[in-house]
């Protein structure tokens, strides 16, 4: 038995659900890139918010690259279940947030359809950091953008003009600095090649606000789609598995009406850089640390990489020493409370977080996590050791084919056999005869 409409009043009276009707309500939202984090993070606060009473906020989920989620999602009505995991304890919950998932590459029309719909709002993206696209200053590669959101997200801002209707709060949720601020600025550059007069309206009507999310979302496994279904007495194969802690930090930006996302722990703030920054450079800094140590020191998980005295040392270095010193804290917002938080949450061995996992695209995550606080230490005249032992260990993971997922990957691997630690530093951070550096805006910042 498959989980979907017609089972999920089987399910076990302690799996926790919404019971709204979701049969009368409108899908309010689009959300390019609907993985296990969207599931585990803003479907879940929408979820809450529909749960309440707020109507018409269903979610149209749409995959860019893989029909792998619409085949799990799609069979079971757009259900799945949710399971926060701690300790030896787990509660588990019924989402029923999501109505649909779109292939994009076979359902185009549909997409477009569904943006352009008068019902939707909110279009949200969670498309990793390489989906945005963005090369040297904030510039769009455009061969690589064709192949993501923005045809689409301009496709249906189109027939939005078209049809009258007003623009869309644009949401991005992924780890960028100023994501709102550099997302809006991508689009404009797509659209003014693409349609500048579409340009204009874009800037009148929609409003893209800045975000800072936080929740740490495992790699779904085989085991645990085992242990799930003996849990709740059938098949779940869109099942997602998150710890109790979550955070959203949203800029209040929006275009038009938005769930009430704020009664459900959700934070509308006028100014979300505070959070932010401390996110990208204590917690995703200290991540991509014990990612790379922790994968040459023969670990598989998060919670066995901090378990080891060197390597917590390390982390804690980078996160108290080296990046909390850059960061301008918000009222209230305690940064030292921050770190001790994030290390019980590193060490919790239920979420089974694999650091090949946190590993992937490099290149697209060192910028922000590393090299920002770098710049400001060098302005201080601090050290940051800790960050260049981790910048040592992303060097060595180069060398190793087995976790190396990068867009850069093959090139980066290449130059590493051929000419070593040398030639990468210098494709990274120096021009060379072939192409601009891939850190362009990090010329002069010493890691070694």
């Amino acid at each position: 038995m498959r989980l979907c409409t017609k089972t999920a009043d089987c399910l076990p009276d302690d799996v926790l659900r919404g019971g709204y009707d979701r049969d009368s309500q409108a899908i309010g939202i689009v959300h390019f890139g609907i993985g296990a984090f969207h599931r585990a993070h803003q479907a879940w606060y929408t979820d809450l918010a529909l749960s309440a009473g707020d109507r018409n906020w269903l979610i149209c989920g749409v995959s860019l690259r893989s029909p792998a989620v619409s085949e799990q999602i799609n069979p079971q009505d757009g259900l799945y279940t949710l399971t926060e995991r701690t300790g030896d304890t787990a509660s588990t919950r019924l989402i029923g947030a999501v109505r649909e998932v779109l292939f994009a590459p076979s359902q185009a029309e549909q997409v477009i359809a569904r943006i352009a719909d008068k019902a939707c709002h909110i279009v949200s993206l969670t498309v990793t950091e390489k989906g945005y696209a963005r090369g040297d200053g904030n510039r769009l590669d455009r061969a690589k953008a064709r192949e993501t959101f923005y045809p689409l997200l301009a496709s249906g801002l189109a027939a939005r003009r078209a049809a009258g209707l007003p623009g869309v709060t644009i949401l991005p949720c992924d780890n960028l600095a100023d994501n709102g601020g550099v997302l809006a600025e991508l689009v404009r550059q797509w659209l003014e090649t693409e349609d500048p007069a579409l340009r204009k309206w874009f800037d009148s009507e929609c409003r893209v606000p800045s975000t800072m999310i936080d929740r740490i979302v495992p790699r779904t496994s085989a085991a645990d789609l085992g242990q799930i279904e003996e849990r709740i007495g059938m098949q779940d194969a869109g099942a997602t598995f998150t710890e109790p802690f979550s955070q959203w930090v949203i800029q209040d930006h929006f275009a038009g009406p938005r769930p009430v996302w704020e009664r459900h722990g959700a934070k509308i703030v006028a100014d979300v850089t505070p959070y932010e920054t401390a996110k990208l450079r204590m917690l995703n800094g200290a991540h991509s640390l014990l990612a790379y140590c922790g994968l040459r020191a023969g670990y598989e998980y998060v919670h066995e990489a901090v378990g080891d005295p060197a390597l917590r040392e390390l982390a804690e270095c980078l996160m108290r020493r080296e990046a909390l010193p850059t960061i301008s804290p918000a009222k209230g917002q305690d940064l030292a409370a921050y770190a001790d938080a994030l290390f019980r949450r590193f060490a919790d061995p239920a979420l089974r977080h694999r650091l090949d996992q946190i590993a992937m695209d490099g290149t697209q995550k060192i910028p922000q996590r590393w090299l920002d606080t770098i710049v400001d230490l060098s302005r201080k005249g601090l050290d940051h050791s800790a960050i260049s032992t981790g910048f040592e260990a992303w060097l060595w993971h180069l060398n190793d084919r087995r976790f190396v997922n990068d867009p850069f990957g093959a090139e980066l691997m290449g130059l590493m056999s051929s000419g070593g630690t040398a030639q990468v530093v210098k494709r990274c951070l120096s021009e060379t005869e072939s192409a601009d550096p891939i850190w362009a805006g990090y010329r002069h910042v010493s890691l070694m």
